[in-house]
């Protein structure tokens, strides 16, 4: 992409400011290109969307602050995201007009924010970008140590290209073409610096050079070394990115010699890592220095952050796997970060660390005036944060919530409720023990306590090793317990809902609970303490701020089998449908999602559709802004698709043809449920035709060249659905998806090998010439056999169907018994798994129908596994293998192993079948063996 900005964009000089990018077709391509993988990144490389850049990105936005919502703290003109780095930095910081982001996923956010005005947002950050190393040169220039490019005109010869580079500096191809492109290809030798260079090249300046290294060693030694001479002679950059400075500024280069290289040192931090060697450089340049027991920052040091990428830039990154895929934020442990002692820092700091002093060693009265007055300062930010940490004051804080007095609890609480928002923080609040302290307090009469605690628990339960620190001091069934606010009411317990304390006790259990729900072990402890039904009726209340963590709750624990038995059981669906219907974007998305859970099960399935909940998410789909409810809508609707009642309303709400429109421009979660979705539809004619003329079929195809596991499966299921249609075959092989599809097959994961395979079954079925179009695919035939070798049922089931269709060509079929499918079928025969016993028995079948390869299979002890699965219980592996074996009896050899191995009786049971190709079959074997024993018996007897 880095190429196509800078050969094919076409940019456009604005006065002597910054290139900008002109208003072209062209431009316009490779923007929109360059959003579509920003937009997608996120979910391709969720992992790779959370490295922190080592600079951020930064331009002028027009967004405003009103358009971010959660996720981020809005404070008048200013945006911060409530993701941050190591550091306790935000990776999106926004001060009208200039925005900073320093994440992939964070990009992928505000292109997501800025809705119809991507486009100028993305160009916006296009243009002025330069490299934070004061690099010039291109990406792929800077990797072999190129720096910047230089035009030089000197008054006695003509323009010079220079490149300055790592190893020095030297004459270049020069310019190309009128556009200023460089012909990078080194001319003549390589100098130390690009003084010596003119020097050699110009008369002129060598002269005027001597004479200002007289003048510099005739000054005073208080001069400054570098000072530029008097005579300047004229340099223009020529940088392969616009820079933010004016030409004029670039024009002027000091010619004296200061240390060009070191400072201009290209990055290659977006390489996988830099050598050592480089890293220890790079440190010792930006170090601090010690002076006097205090430490200074010298003025070319860099951030902390930044020192502390380049160290683990030489470090082996190691990912952490979590025991429960639910499980994946923020469960590795970060590092402690301290203020540095000669850090700038605000009044602030300085004040809360007063008022920690004072809850060290004040009466009671002291301690809640501290309380009350830390409570005034904006706690949200972490310098404030930090000063509390910092002098100890956590301790203090958590001393307090052992103590009698309820109001100092409060005040505690309150406080370290919103500090722990601060991933730090709340790792320290774990270390220091914490957690059992306020997993006690749940037992508290007073009800705002118990809230206080149940909401800090919630915030610091956010990694595993919390996660467990609360199940493990009995606080799932503390919490649970709070989720019964009616339990102590002479009322009904609905009416005791609308109490507004017991509502907020019941809040804050369930918010704490949903944190803690993303542990399986603390999943099965809810369950077993009771939740699923206390969490069934909090879903009736028409409180949305309850509802949200509930059904947040509830959707992380539909996860497991266990939970949907239950969420059936207590008529959950219902309500879960219901509130479908709700304004609140966000209860929508978690009522979807946990819908998305549940209906892996028929019953669910049907209970969704009874309730009417088909048509809440089929008009849910016409809102396409917020991407995460999406996801989770069309999620819902994949899976209530499996059902084919479901599938007829859908069709009924117009839901496939606006599903095909969510084919392009959406990120990979939404087309992963999307074509999962329109696989499930494929099923049926009706469908398959709307999808063809809503030109589904070119966008479906297109999809075959992605990488993710999860899409490609649905995608090809969805393809091969489609080409049981000639006509949608013709557009299918016309836009060669057949070899697309072919070429899937050599994918590494297993699922996508086995989709591909189905697939094609009906693609070859349904091709003009299947034969010459298989043996148009150079080593196709060789690959399809080769992954019989494979140790995957499935994939071995779906390759045996694929070479059963190839094998009705003949060719075909000598072809790929040169490659040696009997041995390698035979080799399977002792297969218990039925779905590939039915698959092998046809493919036997019809490899029979080549040259020798009956006997083949009989010297390859292929026979009498196959007579045993004649005792399945499956009328599909029947028919198939007395195919077979009628195929198999048209040989002497084998006909005596059928024999041997009891087929006859077999195979007489058969005969009976109303199932006509199965009765026709195992009459032909039995006439085929009994003509053989009569033969057999003449021969005896003459």
């Amino acid at each position: 992409m880095g190429v196509a900005l800078t050969r094919s964009a076409q940019w456009t000089a604005v006065g002597h400011g910054a290139k900008t990018l002109e208003v072209t077709p062209l431009n316009e391509a490779i923007v929109k290109e360059i959003i579509m993988f920003v937009e997608s990144f996120i979910y391709k490389y969720p992992q790779e969307a959370n490295y922190v850049f080592v600079e951020p990105l930064e331009w002028k936005t027009n967004l405003d602050p009103s358009a971010f919502g959660s996720g981020y703290a809005v404070s008048g003109t200013i945006v911060k995201s409530e993701e941050v780095d190591k550091n306790g930095e935000p990776l999106l910081y926004l001060s009208v007009p200039q925005i900073k982001i320093r994440s992939f996923g964070q990009l992928s956010r505000i292109l997501y924010i800025a809705k119809n005005m991507k486009l100028k947002e993305a160009q916006a950050c296009i243009e002025d970008y330069e490299f934070s190393n004061g690099c010039r040169a291109p990406p792929w220039r800077q990797i072999k140590g190129e720096i910047c490019y230089v035009l030089v005109k000197p008054h006695d010869a003509e323009t010079l290209c220079v490149t300055c580079s790592k190893e020095g500096v030297f004459l270049n191809g020069g310019k190309t073409d009128d556009e200023g492109q460089i012909n990078y290809e080194r001319k003549g030798e390589i100098y130390k610096d690009l003084v010596t260079l003119l020097k050699e090249k110009s008369a002129i300046f060598s002269e005027n050079m001597s004479k200002q290294e007289i003048k510099f060693s005739e000054q005073p030694q208080k001069d400054q070394p570098n000072e530029a001479p008097k005579e300047e002679v004229a340099i223009t950059h020529k940088a392969s990115v616009t820079s933010r400075k004016s030409t004029q500024e670039k024009n002027r280069i000091n010619l004296g010699r200061s240390q060009l290289t070191k400072r201009l040192e290209p990055s290659l931090n977006w390489r996988t890592s830099v050598s050592s060697k480089e890293s220890r450089n790079t440190l010792r340049d930006t170090q601090v220095e010690k002076h006097g027991g205090k430490l200074e920052k010298s003025r070319s040091s860099v951030s902390p952050g930044r020192a502390q990428l380049i160290r683990k830039s030489v470090e082996k990154i190691e990912e952490i796997i979590s025991d429960s895929s639910s499980e994946s934020e923020e469960d590795e442990e970060q590092p402690d970060h301290r203020q540095e002692a000669n850090a700038d820092l605000p009044s602030e700091y300085w004040q809360i660390q007063k008022l920690v002093k004072y809850l060290k060693g004040g009466n009671q009265t002291a301690t809640v005036i501290a309380l009350c007055s830390m409570k005034d300062f904006n706690l949200a930010q972490e310098t404030c944060q930090l000063a509390i940490r910092d002098v100890g004051g956590l301790e203090v804080l958590i001393n307090l919530l052992e103590t009698d007095e309820v109001k100092c609890k409060i005040g505690s609480l309150k406080i370290l409720k919103e500090i722990s928002h601060n991933p730090q923080i709340r790792r320290n609040i774990v270390d220091l023990g914490g957690l059992p302290v306020m997993v006690n307090i749940l037992d508290s009469p007073h009800k705002s306590l118990k809230c206080l605690a149940a909401e800090t628990i919630a915030n610091v339960a956010k990694f595993r090793r919390a996660r467990r620190v609360v199940r493990r001091h009995g606080g799932i069934t503390k919490l649970v317990a709070l989720l019964d606010c009616g339990k102590h009411s002479g009322e009904p317990a609905q009416s005791s809902l609308y109490e507004t304390r017991d509502v907020e006790v019941a809040r804050c259990g369930a918010l704490a609970l949903w944190s803690c729900s993303k542990s399986y072990a603390n999943k099965e402890a809810i369950r077993k303490a009771g939740g699923i039904p206390l969490l069934a009726r909090l879903l009736k209340t028409s409180h949305e701020n309850m509802l949200i963590p509930v059904v947040g709750t509830l959707q992380e624990c539909a996860s497991e089998e266990n939970y949907r038995a239950a969420i059936k059981a207590e008529r959950i669906i219902e309500n879960l449908v219901k509130n479908l219907n709700s304004e609140n974007e966000q209860l929508q998305e978690h009522c979807a999602m946990a819908i998305y859970q549940c209906a892996e099960d028929e019953e669910t399935r049907d209970l969704v559709r009874l309730h009417g909940g088909l048509k809440p998410l089929a008009s849910l789909l016409n809102n396409t802004d917020n991407k995460e409810r999406l996801a989770a809508v069309t999620g819902a609707i994949w899976k209530c698709s499996i059902s084919k009642e479901n599938v007829t309303k859908f069709r009924e709400y117009k839901a496939i043809e606006t599903l095909v429109g969510l084919l392009t421009d959406q990120p990979e979660e939404v087309l992963v449920n999307v074509v999962g979705a329109l696989g499930e539809c494929c099923q049926e004619h009706e469908n398959r035709v709307i999808i063809r003329r809503c030109g589904g079929i070119q966008p479906l195809v297109n999809l075959l060249v992605g990488i993710n596991q999860a899409l490609l499966v649905n995608v090809t299921k969805a393809v091969g659905a489609c080409a049981v249609e000639p006509e949608s075959m013709m557009i299918i092989d016309r836009l060669d998806g057949v070899r697309l599809l072919w070429s899937l097959l050599k994918n590494p994961h297993p699922d996508v090998k086995a989709s591909a395979a189905w697939a094609l079954c009906p693609c070859i079925q349904n091709a003009k010439d299947a034969g010459e179009m298989v043996r148009s695919f150079v080593g196709g035939l060789e690959l399809v056999v080769n992954l019989l070798k494979s140790d995957n049922k499935e994939v071995l089931a779906s390759v045996c169907a694929v070479i059963t269709n190839i094998a009705k060509d003949q060719e075909n079929l000598a072809v790929i018994t040169d490659h040696g499918v009997v041995p390698l079928l035979s080799k399977l025969a002792n297969t218990n798994n039925d779905k590939l016993r039915r698959h092998l028995a046809e493919t036997i079948s019809r490899c029979c129908m080549w040259g020798r390869n009956r006997v083949a299979f009989g010297e390859h002890k292929a026979v009498a596994p196959l007579v045993r699965y004649l005792k399945s219980n499956d009328t599909n592996v029947h028919r198939a293998t007395a195919q077979a074996l009628y195929q198999l009896s048209e040989d002497a050899d084998n006909c005596v192993t059928m024999h041997e191995n009891g087929a006859v009786k077999l195979l007489l049971d058969m005969v009976g079948s109303p199932d006509e190709e199965l009765q026709e079959a195992a009459a032909g074997c039995i006439s085929n063996i009994r003509r053989l024993a009569l033969a057999i018996e003449k021969a005896r007897y003459s």
